[in-house]
């Protein structure tokens, strides 16, 4: 098959890593010229935008709070509800209805309160995908484009999991931006295919209605937003028993730790689709590797101990 690269956004920062860090560099900068001193956000119980957004906050000397759906743990937090924690973040614990239903009036009651205490927030949507996110993987694509020449790489496509949109919509208009020549994919490791076309293209129409001037020339039509689905499983968060040994496959033979939640979904998506002929005539394939170590740790379980012999 062909040659896998993968695009290392695991090792963006340390306890700030993953793809979502790049979208932050872009939404601090909008949330400090805003004079904000406080970051609001929501996620799951697990979600990796959510712990670095309350890390990056503890850098900045401001107040996070974050909306979390599901219940408070029974016992010790772990993964990335422990970084949480650890980051002074304030916590508020979603019930699925309330999350679903309310969540809107819950924030926007959240930030009168803290207007009251006289602070100023700053609510990030989920994933930090919206138009000022799409800026992080629009920089990910210059990024791209001098890895490609650097390494003498000439990929047939160009993928990435999909879980609020926003990577595969900075990557498509980075690539018209860059003149990129490769397909962009997303994996989706949630939803369906039908949901991020039209979340994407929504992100995409919000961002060149923000920056007329940056987007001016910038055409994505609606066949440009290309989703390989089928590999959801049994939800978001579930990982099968198939990625369950993808991730530990990459682990043994290279050392790369995929997480359950997105980036190891996503690669099983991808060598499954190898395994099925697809790509065949490819010499290059580039994987971006979105992060989510943190996520492993709550899903030990589905990891069984190796016999010791």
């Amino acid at each position: 098959g062909p040659l896998i690269w993968l695009k290392r956004d695991d090792l963006t920062g340390s306890t700030l890593s993953g793809n979502k860090v790049r979208k932050l560099e872009f939404i601090a900068a909008e949330a400090r010229a805003a004079g904000c001193d406080t970051l609001i956000t929501f996620g799951g119980l697990q979600s990796n935008h959510c712990r670095a957004t309350a890390l990056l906050a503890a850098q900045l000397g401001w107040r996070c709070e974050l909306f979390l759906r599901g219940d408070p743990p029974s016992g010790p937090a772990d993964g990335n509800l422990l970084l949480d924690q650890l980051a002074g973040a304030t916590i508020h614990y979603c019930a699925e209805k309330d999350y679903s239903g309310r969540l809107t009036a819950r924030l926007e009651a959240r930030c009168r309160v803290l207007e009251g205490e006289g602070r100023k927030a700053y609510c990030i949507p989920v994933g930090g995908s919206d138009a000022v996110g799409v800026w992080g993987y629009i920089a990910a694509a210059e990024e791209l484009q001098r890895d490609f020449q650097s390494h003498d790489i000439e990929p047939a496509a160009l993928l990435t999991a999909a879980g609020s949109g926003g990577t595969l919509a900075g990557l498509l208009a980075g690539k018209k931006l860059f003149s990129l020549d490769v397909a962009v994919m997303g994996i989706n490791i949630c939803d369906d295919a039908a949901y991020f076309e039209k979340k994407v293209a929504q992100d995409l129409a919000d961002w060149a209605r923000c920056y007329p001037q940056q987007s001016a020339g910038v055409s994505i039509a609606a066949e440009d937003i290309a989703l390989i689905d089928g590999y959801v499983g049994a939800g978001y968060g579930r990982a099968s028993a198939a990625v369950v040994e993808t991730i530990s496959l990459l682990a043994r033979l290279e050392g790369v730790v995929l997480d359950p939640v997105y980036s190891g979904k996503a690669f099983n998506g991808l060598l499954s689709e190898i395994d099925a002929g697809r790509f065949a005539a490819a010499k290059d394939i580039v994987f971006i590797h979105t992060g989510g170590v943190f996520g492993l740790y709550p899903q030990r379980a589905l990891f069984p101990m190796p016999d010791q012999g």
